[in-house]
């Protein structure tokens, strides 16, 4: 007898099990928002150097033969973002053509700030801190100490999750989302909101792990499928949720406050949150949860299963998994033995190279030139069919082969992407898009399969590992394209091979877990 039997005994996938994904399944789609902000309010307006003020000889002038005689032009005409004349250019009013060398003018900085085109990008940090020029990589500096953020919420709250439990750590962590990303909202300097998306970036990994784990745990085998799948659609919507928002709020701290708000509603409500029965069971408590287990039953209409139910039954059919539990697990457990060496090898590969691939093409939207709400919308919407798709292969064909296949076909577009010329940029669009969507499959894919490969007493210990792992591809990805500053096609090719790679050591090592409970201890694994 498992836990999963029991929760077969009591009603099976039931009301409980669709009103607790429900609950669980909003806080998602709110972290979602918060993964993808930056895309809007770390956006570059277009802008150019303030004219000089006070100049003789201006009063008359329109405003672009202000420019035209104060800031030099770049190699598309427009006015230079960085630099302006030492003095006013009037020989320059005389040309109505293309205007001459100015390499040999003088030029300075701009001292007197910025102009920025406020037509389609109103508010950013950028114009709030004037990010740009010499300050222009701050920007990626943001979103790398955010993706830390991550890491180390992946790696800090799985241990503290299995050791406290799931309930406990997602009451506290939305809490944390709420007060960190308010004071994101209307803290007045560039430091605190780096150090406090760092914040939001290890909340937003406690509140993924957290949910899958709990929400997966009070599901049957037969509905864990299902369940990944639909808080995969929940992420989903959280991206196109995010667009609709940005494009009708323009200003970044209204923007990041709307997105900030929600999780007081969910903090208020967690507190009603059912903590996981199985974990309570193999933490020695038991009382709550058979209590727990006749609240599950009630809500499910097998009341009297659940009154039958007692301490001695609940512990004398899971006395296998108890016995073998020990006192304290570590992240040492994952590498201890060779079964999990080899699943725990495999799926930081695996993760890494998903993340990795994800984030170098999904985090700079402004680099397709065209609507970065239309662009963010498209690239949440192709997450429906792709997840479709991942659903049917995970049920009918085995995560194993899906996991490996669509790693091998994503990493191989990646590289074919290379040989679409730089002018077709629709194409280049919809080869990316296509892209972007195996990726979804895979990512989809090794959330539900890292859940089957991890075993109950350090599933979230496993869980945040590999998520940890992830973000670490997630804060290298700005790096890697740094280097194509120097040499433009060794990003894609990078980009390209590892999810390759990854492809063909999750199909060699990895085994199927199509239709099997999820383990409970490392002696299951290895037999």
């Amino acid at each position: 007898m498992t836990f999963a039997n029991l929760l077969d005994r009591i009603g099976g996938v039931g009301t409980f099990q669709i009103l607790h994904s429900l609950l669980l399944a909003f806080p998602v789609c709110m972290v979602a928002c918060h993964n993808f902000l930056q895309n809007f309010t770390a956006a570059f307006p277009g802008h150019h150097c303030e004219p000089k003020p006070g100049l003789n000889g201006t009063e008359g002038l329109s405003y672009h033969d202000l420019l035209r005689v104060t800031v030099p032009t770049d190699e598309r005409g427009l006015p230079a973002r960085c630099q302006r004349f030492k003095e006013p250019q009037w020989s320059f009013l005389n040309f109505n053509g293309t205007l001459p060398n100015i390499t040999e003018i003088e030029t300075e900085p701009c001292v007197d700030g910025w102009v920025y085109d406020k037509s389609v990008i109103r508010s950013s940090i950028i114009t709030e801190w004037d990010l740009i020029c010499d300050l222009r990589p701050m920007k990626q500096m943001a979103q790398s100490v955010y993706m830390v953020g991550v890491l180390l919420g992946g790696a800090i709250f799985g241990g503290i999750s299995d050791r406290f439990g799931r309930r406990t750590v997602l009451i506290w962590s939305y809490m944390q989302m709420s007060v960190a990303g308010s004071l994101v909202a209307f803290l007045p300097s560039f430091p605190c909101y780096v150090f406090f998306r760092l914040i939001s970036g290890m909340t937003f990994s406690s509140v993924l792990l957290n949910t899958l784990c709990l929400m997966l745990e009070w599901m049957p085998v037969k509905g864990r499928t299902l369940a990944g799948t639909f808080i995969g659609y929940v992420f989903t919507s959280g991206q196109m949720v995010l667009s609709g928002l940005a494009y009708a709020i323009r200003d970044w701290r209204w923007l990041q406050f709307s997105v900030t708000a929600p999780f007081y509603l969910f903090f208020i409500y967690s507190w009603f949150l059912q903590e996981s029965g199985r974990w309570l069971i193999l933490n020695g408590k038991t009382d709550q949860a058979l209590t727990n287990l006749r609240r599950v039953a009630k809500m499910n209409g097998k009341l009297e299963e659940g009154l039958k139910l007692t301490k001695e039954e609940v512990i004398s059919q899971m006395q296998n998994e108890i016995s073998n539990r020990k006192s304290s697990h570590t992240i040492l457990d994952l590498i201890r033995t060779p079964g999990m060496r080899r699943i725990t090898g495999c799926l930081m590969m695996v993760w890494f190279s998903t993340s990795f691939a994800y984030y170098g093409l999904a985090m700079d939207l402004q680099k397709f030139g065209i609507s970065i709400y239309l662009v963010q919308f498209c690239f949440g919407a192709i997450d429906v069919p792709a997840k479709f798709v991942a659903a049917l292969t995970m049920s009918y064909i085995g995560r194993r082969v899906t996991q490996g296949t669509f790693l091998i076909l994503a990493g191989s577009m990646i590289i074919a992407n290379i040989f679409v010329p730089i002018g077709r940029l629709n194409i280049r669009i919809k080869c990316t898009t296509l892209i972007l969507s195996v990726i979804c499959i895979y990512y989809m894919n090794i959330t539900a399969y890292r859940q089957f490969n991890s075993i109950l007493v350090i599933l979230q210990t496993g869980m945040g590992f590999s998520d940890m792992n992830a973000r670490v591809g997630s804060v290298v990805a700005p790096v890697i394209h740094l280097i194509g500053d120097h040499i433009p096609i060794l990003p894609a090719v990078i980009f390209g091979t590892a999810p390759v790679l990854s492809g063909i050591a999750a199909i060699c090592l990895l085994t199927e877990t199509r239709n099997r409970p999820l383990l409970d201890t490392i002696k299951e694994v290895e037999e």
